[in-house]
């Protein structure tokens, strides 16, 4: 193996050794606490453009295997670790963890102090950096730093989105239900299919007028990567859909909601990233552990009641690691939406049961 290092924005270096493909790239560094679940987190599109750092202390034990892929292809750009291993024996395993990386031309740096990172990420927040191999001079590799693009202000669900308008059918006479595609994941699609629903998934810039056309039982908002400031011409569709049947959404899709219903966004220091996090349902005191992928957040007060144009809001669900809102409900049309997960994909099931929320309420407008 050859060396390789990291190095970040404001000049922090971390050394390692390749053992991915031997090219070099850039994005944004961030971590992700979950102790399983690499491939899945490699392939979901909410990591386009980041440098994903592994806290756990080795990847790739299981190696990988089609049935855990969460699209059909890697959107992170490179992974980050403190120990790697290339084992392919695993019962499900169908390709070993550095061969994969290195087939499809991902870099990976291994031998790095991981704890280090994280918390000099945890202090000064997620930011700019790079894989580099070692041939490259660190001025060079400076020069490429700057030229990565802010994740602030930067519209990446038009490079995750389909190309075409898909449908997914689910057996039964389940509800319809139109997805507008921000970077949705496979494990999504399945639990809303394995409960009878259809899922026709359209391109995110697909405009309001065609998504009515289709007239489905209710709308869906997928997560996604990038800032939900970039993509105003999104909020005014949802503004438009909430007026004629219920809509929910996960994650970016909560974000975009939200602003939909008049609250601001903001980007986090370091992000949620893992598997571990407390949500707190303010309706009904239940704490659930979540699987959590994201790097911008609702503004607002939990367990307040706003007024928008769209009705009034209340902010149900928060963090209860730093107190950022979760989940909101509209009160005066049927939409709702969760920061978080429910469909893990890697991460805990507590919050599988919202998939029958949201299809109760597909189904009573399908009724």
């Amino acid at each position: 193996m050859s060396s390789a290092y990291v190095l970040l924005e404001d000049g922090t270096r971390f050394d390692g050794e390749s053992v991915g493909a031997p090219v070099s790239t850039t994005g944004e560094v961030v971590f992700t606490t979950g102790m399983s679940g690499y491939q899945e987190s490699m392939t979901d599109p909410s990591f386009a453009r980041q440098l994903i750092t592994f806290t756990t202390a080795h990847v790739g034990n299981y190696g990988v295997s089609e049935q855990f892929m969460e699209s059909d292809r890697i959107h992170a750009g490179g992974a980050i670790m403190r120990a790697a291993v290339d084992y392919d024996d695993a019962p499900a395993a169908e390709q070993g963890w550095l061969s994969w990386l290195k087939a499809n031309g991902i870099p990976g740096i291994a031998g790095v102090d991981t704890r280090a990172l994280v918390r000099h990420i945890r202090t000064a927040g997620s930011m700019r950096g790079g894989i580099f191999t070692a041939d490259v001079p660190v001025n060079e590799a400076r020069e490429r730093i700057a030229a990565e693009p802010s994740m602030v202000g930067r519209d990446l669900a038009r490079e995750v989105t389909i190309a075409k308008p898909t449908i997914f059918a689910g057996e039964g006479d389940g509800p319809r239900i139109v997805a507008l595609d921000t970077g949705i994941k496979r494990s999504i699609i399945r639990n809303f299919t394995s409960r009878g629903a259809t899922l026709e998934i359209y391109p995110c810039t697909t405009s309001a007028e065609d998504l009515l056309k289709a007239d489905p039982d209710g709308f869906f908002l997928v997560p996604g990567p990038g800032d939900p400031a970039a993509l105003d011409y999104i909020v005014e569709n949802i503004k438009t859909l909430l007026s004629t049947k219920p809509v929910f959404g996960i994650c970016l899709g909560h974000q975009l909601l939200s602003r939909a219903a008049g609250l601001e966004t903001f980007k986090l220091p370091f992000g949620h990233r893992g598997a571990n996090h407390p949500v707190k349902d303010l309706r009904t005191g239940r704490i659930a552990i979540t699987s959590q992928n994201h790097g911008f957040a609702v503004a607002g007060t939990p367990g307040e009641i706003i007024e928008s144009e769209l009705g009034a809001a209340q902010l149900t669900h928060v963090n209860l690691y730093d107190n950022t809102i979760e989940g909101i409900r509209l009160l005066d049309v049927p939409a709702g939406c969760v920061q978080y997960h429910p469909e893990a994909g890697p991460g805990p099931n507590d919050s599988l049961g919202l998939f029958d929320e949201f299809i109760a309420l597909f189904e009573a407008a399908h009724a």
